[in-house]
C-alpha cells in the first residue's frame, strides 16, 4: 500500500486476524495505525494472534504513527511486529505499545527501527509498556535499533511490572473496591493508547469493552 504525497491514512485494527500490512510513504504525508487486541467474548480464543506492519518512508516530512493495546487473559498469546524504515531524512515516526497480561496469557512486542546513512534530522520514538497481572503471564520483548545517520533525535523503551499495590490500597482507603480499583487502574494504563483513537464513538466502545472484560 503506498499513500501519496500529503495524503493521511488513519486506521483502527480490532482484533484483526493475521494482521499483515506493508506502507510505503511518500512525501509529506501521514499514517497513523492503532491495533487493539482484547477477548471478544466471555470465553477468551485461545488461538495466537500476530500483528505485523511494516511501514517505509521514502520521501521527506513525512510522520508515522503507531499505537497498539493488547489485554489477554486465560492461554491468549498475542504477538506484535513492527519494522518502521526511514529511508531519507526530515522525518518523525511515533511507537507506544502496550500490553496487560492476566492468567497464562502470552505477548510479544519486536520492534525494529532503522535509520539510513542519508536520513538526517529524523526524529523517532518506540516505546513498549507492558503489565503482569499474574504470575504465570509471560511477556517477552525485543526492541531492535539501526542507526547509521548522526543528526537524528532517537529514543526507546521497554518496561514490564506488576499493578502497584500501593495504588489499589490507596484507593480502597477511598471507599473504592478493590474490584473497581484494579479496573480503573488498568484502564488507566491503556488510556494513552485509546486516546489516539481517532473517532469518539468508538474509543468510548473500546473502553466500555475494557471495562467489562477486566477481571
Amino acid at each position: 500500500m503506498r499513500v501519496s504525497k500529503g495524503d493521511i491514512f488513519e486506521r483502527v485494527y480490532v482484533n484483526e486476524p493475521g494482521l499483515d500490512l506493508h506502507i510505503e510513504q511518500e512525501e509529506g504525508s501521514q499514517v497513523r495505525i492503532v491495533v487493539v487486541n482484547l477477548p471478544s467474548s466471555g470465553t477468551s480464543d485461545t488461538s495466537p494472534t500476530r500483528n505485523a506492519i511494516t511501514v517505509e518512508q521514502l520521501g521527506k516530512g513525512c510522520l508515522t504513527e503507531l499505537y497498539g493495546l493488547a489485554y489477554l487473559r486465560g492461554k491468549d498469546h498475542v504477538e506484535t511486529e513492527t519494522h518502521v524504515f526511514h529511508r531519507v531524512g526530515g522525518g518523525e515516526s511515533k511507537q507506544l505499545f502496550k500490553f496487560v497480561l492476566a492468567d497464562q496469557a502470552e505477548g510479544a512486542f519486536y520492534g525494529e527501527l532503522q535509520i539510513a546513512k542519508d536520513a538526517q534530522q529524523t526524529r523517532t520514538e518506540q516505546v513498549n509498556r507492558n503489565l503482569l497481572l499474574s504470575r504465570e503471564a509471560q511477556m517477552r520483548t525485543r526492541p531492535q535499533l539501526e542507526i547509521y545517520a548522526d543528526d537524528v533525535q532517537a529514543s526507546h523503551g521497554a518496561t514490564t511490572g506488576q499493578l502497584d499495590e500501593s495504588a489499589l490500597f490507596y484507593m480502597q482507603q477511598r471507599g473504592i473496591s478493590r474490584e473497581v480499583a484494579y479496573r480503573m487502574l488498568v484502564a488507566a494504563f491503556l488510556k494513552d493508547v485509546l486516546e489516539k483513537v481517532p473517532d469518539d464513538d468508538q474509543r468510548e466502545r473500546l473502553m466500555d469493552t475494557i471495562d467489562r472484560v477486566v477481571e
